[in-house]
């Protein structure tokens, strides 16, 4: 039996700024002594970010964003330096907010689905940006009032693919029990993480993510189940000695990425020969797809990804669409992508590509 996707649905904080606006907070906040303000303004226009949300906006001005990040002045002699809020403050403020925006994302998934709440049986739940037990995932039982037998799994800390993580989950409960209904929910509010050490690596992630949430609604294709977005596979590589290229830590005042510009090359290198034989297993071939979620981590990955697979100019379009509208949210954002696929209604088979710690390729090739 070959899992499907019977339904989908998005959701993003009610407030977003523009990349611009973005990058004069960053420059007051953290760059000043790193970088200057026109440096900092190129940077953020290379993104090919143009505007981004977060829940941290209580209305459409930074107003929201300075109360939170300037939360935490500490002192070291005559010299104010701001670390930012300690990773306890940032992870209340993600229990009190990625509830609702996850919430959002489930209806709208099952008005898609046309699946009630009552036949859920299995949840699934990704996030890399918030921990706390009991978790999203029981609040999501609560909210949504989902049978108490329900079976919860939670993926945490596995970056921007972790969403193809989830629906490997997901197929496995289809697989062991055909009557099941799976929930798949990824949610990310990556602004709590906002870094303030001036850092390279640092900068650019500050330039790049955003807040947002996803939902699938999973169910095994048989004879009366037709219909719906078929998965035929979902596979993960590897790549050999890249432990040190992209990492994602608990620091003391919230999350610290760490981002090798090595990793475009590394992709471009690995992705032509492992996807070739992945699809050809699938017994597809590149030329075959037509439409592509590839995950935006940043402009560079996208055209590293075009180039190793030797895409026409269009074809990572959905992926560059979503990252312009939203930036990049982590997990939720390659469901975005497929939603833009569905959108605009392209042929299928499909491919979903992201890229995470490892450094880690994780497909889903879609039917």
């Amino acid at each position: 039996m070959t899992t499907q996707i019977l339904g989908l649905g998005c959701a993003l904080p009610s407030n977003s700024l523009l990349q611009s606006e973005l990058a004069d907070i960053a420059y007051h906040l953290s760059a000043r002594h790193s970088c200057s303000a026109k440096a900092l303004s190129e940077l953020y226009r290379l993104t090919g970010v143009a505007k981004r949300g977060s829940v941290l906006l209580h209305d459409v001005s930074p107003d929201g964003l300075y109360q939170f990040y300037l939360n935490s002045i500490e002192r070291e002699g005559d010299s104010a330096i701001n670390y930012g809020p300690s990773t306890a403050q940032r992870m209340q403020v993600f229990s009190e907010h990625a509830l609702p925006l996850a919430h959002r994302a489930v209806c709208a998934a099952l008005a898609d689905s046309a699946v009630s709440v009552e036949e859920i049986t299995d949840l699934v739940t990704v996030s890399c940006t918030g921990f706390q037990a009991p978790g999203i995932d029981l609040a999501l039982c609560k909210s949504l009032a989902l049978p108490a037998s329900v079976h919860r799994t939670h993926i945490g800390f596995m970056g921007c693919h972790g969403a193809l993580n989830g629906m490997r989950v997901a197929n496995s409960h289809c697989a062991s029990n055909p009557n099941s209904t799976v929930l798949l929910v990824a949610v990310e509010l990556c602004s709590l993480h906002y870094n303030f050490s001036g850092e390279k690596d640092h900068l650019v992630s500050n330039a790049l993510f955003a807040d947002g949430a996803a939902a699938l609604i999973m169910r095994n294709r048989t004879a009366d189940r037709e219909g719906g977005i078929q998965i035929p596979g979902n596979v993960s590589y590897i790549v050999p000695n890249s432990e040190e290229m992209m990492s994602w830590k608990v620091g003391n005042n919230g999350f610290v990425m760490q981002l090798s510009p090595r990793v475009p090359g590394i992709i471009e290198e690995a992705l032509p020969e492992w996807l070739g034989h992945e699809l050809g297993n699938a017994g597809l071939s590149i030329s075959e797809i037509g439409g592509w979620a590839v995950h935006p981590g940043g402009p560079r990955i996208l055209e590293a990804t075009r180039r190793a697979l030797d895409l026409n100019d269009n074809a990572l379009e959905p992926s560059k669409y979503i990252l312009e509208g939203h930036g990049n949210m982590s997990s939720p954002t390659v469901l975005f992508i497929l939603e833009e696929l569905r959108r605009r209604d392209l042929a299928r088979p499909w491919v979903i590509l992201a890229f995470g710690p490892g450094l880690t390729i994780e497909l889903a090739i879609l039917m």
